[in-house]
């Protein structure tokens, strides 16, 4: 069969599949850092997207093209090894720096194929821990049931689609659990005094759902998940003082604590972790996206409890245990990530970025509640209709870029942006008001 142009990529793909997706044919060699090209046109575009926050490293970094890295990657890639069941060399490289340089904090790791299912095996550990304390306590329920917030995503599969509640698409007609849902005490910016006694009230508002949740049902909530910070929600912040009364509560009631880290994890915030910029450490946190593969990682202060899930043979596993091509590839973003000091470049150029997107927003009504960390970054516009106008302004502009929430536009840079790729696509952004 004949190669397919890059002319012809949506005619082939619509026969088999939905093409729903961007309008645009990605030329794997000519794209170069936060530079995609098209191979349909040659038209470059700026990428705030970055794979929806996946790719951590810009586009055919050098570093990917060394001798010995793709010489080792060809010959992973020949044989998909179950990682669950058969051990190699690579699989121990990988495992670990990760664990050494990247998830030192954590006693234990749990590797599987994405990041929603790095969240349901998180779920399942809360679970079984939960479920064996009762049972050592006498009590009837096996405690599954799992606190969540409005606004959330934690993926698309079994366990988690009882949490997420962005896109009513997304989980309608699927049965679901009937688990606890409590409001989300999202910040507004800029911070005024006034602001933080309005979300100081919707906290109280969330705190006192959250004990009347435990109140109801005695026994059975095993965790509290939250992302640290919601992404596909609305980007949406909440003060360090919540995370850690969400700690408190959940020592109090007999809970773990979840963070999904699938969006916000490995450096997009200036830290490792997102949880690292507010001083709470969950039990449990599920990790995918950046790392190229998914997974959780365990404190087991807690879990030692019982015989759980990480100690006991086969409760948690999969086939694959994750994609060792995969690792290999995640195992050279995370030296590239330390040896560039790229944490400490994200702070710095996430700290420009946000000052040139208020002094932006200071001249355009339509701009507010700009907010970021690092180069996680998002803005909001006056309803969902003028967002999805000015979406459309920034892909015709070259700018690839996403929407969240009911009205805001979300920034997902690679980490490795350089100081003239942030501008270009800053000029691109600001044109984009332009049309509107």
């Amino acid at each position: 069969m004949a190669k397919t142009e890059a002319n012809s990529v949506f005619d082939r793909l619509s026969k088999s599949i939905l093409t729903d997706a961007f309008r645009v044919v990605m030329d794997l060699e000519k794209s170069r850092g936060a530079v995609f090209i098209d191979a349909r046109t040659g038209e470059d575009y700026i990428d705030f997207f970055s794979f929806f926050a996946s790719n951590p490293i810009g586009f055919n970094h050098p570093r990917l093209s060394e001798p010995e890295f793709e010489k080792d990657l060809l010959r992973v890639a020949k044989i998909k090894v179950s990682n669950s069941d058969v051990y190699t060399t690579d699989l121990a490289d990988f495992i670990s720096y990760f664990h050494e340089h990247f998830a030192s904090q954590f006693d234990k790791l749990f590797f599987i194929e994405g990041g929603g299912l790095g969240v349901e095996n998180a779920l399942k550990a809360a679970q079984d821990w939960k479920a064996q304390k009762n049972l050592a306590a006498g009590h009837k329920t096996e405690g599954g049931q799992v606190l969540h917030f409005k606004k959330a995503f934690h993926g698309r599969t079994g366990y988690t689609l009882s949490l997420t509640n962005t896109v009513p698409d997304k989980t309608r007609y699927f049965p679901k659990f009937d688990w606890p849902r409590v409001t989300h005490p999202s910040l507004n910016f800029p911070t005024t005094p006034e602001s933080l006694e309005d979300v100081k009230k919707r906290e109280a508002l969330s705190i006192e759902e959250i004990k009347r949740a435990f109140q109801d049902r005695p026994h059975e909530i095993c965790a509290i998940i939250i992302e640290p910070i919601q992404g596909e929600g609305g980007d949406n912040f909440v003060r360090k003082e919540f995370l850690q009364e969400l700690k408190r509560l959940s020592l109090e009631n007999d809970a773990l604590l979840v963070f999904d880290e699938v969006q916000t994890g490995l450096g997009i915030t200036g830290k490792v972790w997102a949880y690292e910029h507010f001083g709470v450490k969950p039990d449990l946190l599920a990790f995918g996206k950046k790392v190229q593969v998914g997974g959780c990682a365990a404190d087991l202060s807690r879990l030692n409890e019982v015989e759980h899930v990480f100690k006991v043979s086969s409760r948690i596993n999969s086939t694959w245990g994750g994609n060792l091509t995969d690792m290999l590839r995640s195992l050279q973003f995370m030296k590239i990530i330390r040896e560039e000091n790229l944490l400490e470049h994200v702070r710095k150029l996430g700290e420009e970025m946000l000052g040139s997107l208020r002094e932006l927003s200071a001249k355009e009504a339509r701009m507010t509640n700009v907010r970021g960390l690092g180069l996680w970054m998002a803005f909001d516009l006056p309803d969902q209709a003028t967002r999805d106008r000015y979406l459309k302004s920034c892909w015709a502009n070259r700018l690839m870029i996403l929407s969240c929430g009911d009205r805001s536009i979300r920034l997902r840079p690679v980490l490795n942006l350089t100081k003239q790729e942030a501008e270009q696509g800053l000029d691109r952004l600001k044109k984009s008001f332009d049309s509107l």
